[in-house]
């Protein structure tokens, strides 16, 4: 579905245009076209790459999407793919942004996603100087858009850390706790395959031999990477630190089970005595002198009670029980 199609010059909007005047706007100097898609059909993209001259490798990468955060360059045209994390209902979804920007024209597809870029494009217009500079800023407006995204994300993940950590030492809730660390630990997983790869094509854009379409905005790239940096070293933070509590986790549950063992092995002890005793008493000899005792069986009751009650005051003593 086409969003928008709109050609610039010298850094301001010309005109809404229609996609059958896009290579009329191509031709004119000074002058580029910013087209927004939004989950393109493969005959959109053909048209698409009829009036841009799209390389054919990229084309099919838009078309079968699922594809690694990545930078290809073909000729004067680069191919940049990025992903889009959302949270829906506690859970992380993946969409992607292909980007094809070339010496006069960025065309964006969004797929899988319900956050567009129509404040990206709010922000370019309210720039003209910078908008001046062409596809390359553009790109590194979508590019920051994108990572900006990222970081209210890190932001709840650490909270929902937090919140964990918290209840690591709560009774009875060790089995609950792995499995929403487990959980926790699969989005940054997701979220880590997204920068990761983004953050060493974003190394290609301002250091070395930078692209002919990225060589006006290349200090911008560079905060796009710094960006990236700082996103992919709290990743790597949250990681250890559910490592960390993973642990902590299971050697409290580990705990609790030496305790329960504890108790049982103490009252296990104490009626091992009485049992003895009664063993010993209920044997019926015909020469147990205690047998015709008056006081026998008080005396038998009391023995067993006595060595009880000791037994007891040791494991409590102990802090068995």
């Amino acid at each position: 579905m086409l969003i928008n199609c709109v050609a610039y010059q010298h850094g301001r909007k010309l005109a809404d245009i229609t996609v059958d005047d896009i290579s009329e706007y191509l031709i004119k100097p000074d002058c580029f076209v910013w087209v927004a898609l939004k989950d393109a059909t493969p005959e959109e993209l053909a048209v698409m790459k009829e009036e841009f001259g799209l390389h054919d490798l990229a084309v099919e990468d838009a078309n079968h999407g699922h594809q690694r955060p990545k930078v290809e360059e073909y000729d004067e045209e680069l191919f940049v793919v990025m992903h889009l994390i959302e949270e829906r209902e506690g859970r992380l979804e993946t969409g992607e942004v292909h980007v094809f920007a070339g010496p006069n024209y960025i065309l964006s597809v969004r797929n899988g996603s319900q956050h567009g870029f129509l404040g990206v494009r709010a922000r370019c217009e309210r720039e003209p100087k910078m908008l001046a500079q062409g596809s390359g800023y553009v790109l590194y407006a979508l590019m920051d858009a994108v990572v900006d995204r990222y970081f209210p994300i890190i932001d709840r993940l650490e909270t929902e850390l937090e919140a964990l950590e918290e209840r690591i030492f709560t009774k009875g809730a060790g089995r609950s706790n792995i499995r929403r660390l487990y959980r926790l630990k699969l989005k940054v997983t997701l979220l880590k395959h997204a920068v990761t790869p983004l953050m060493d094509a974003a190394a290609k854009m301002h250091s070395g031999r930078v692209p002919d379409v990225c060589v006006r905005s290349r200090n911008y790239f560079r905060d796009v990477y710094d960006h990236l940096a700082r996103i992919n070293t709290s990743l790597d933070g949250i990681r250890d630190t559910i490592a960390t509590a993973i642990q902590v986790n299971l050697a409290m549950v580990t705990i609790d089970q030496t305790e329960v063992s504890k108790r049982l092995a103490a009252w296990a002890g104490i009626f091992a005595v009485a049992t003895a005793c009664a063993g010993i008493w209920g044997m019926n000899f015909s020469h147990m002198p205690e047998l015709q005792w008056e006081y026998g069986y008080p005396m038998a009751l009391g023995v067993i009670g006595g060595l009880s009650s000791l037994l007891y005051w040791q494991f409590r003593k102990a802090r068995w029980l």
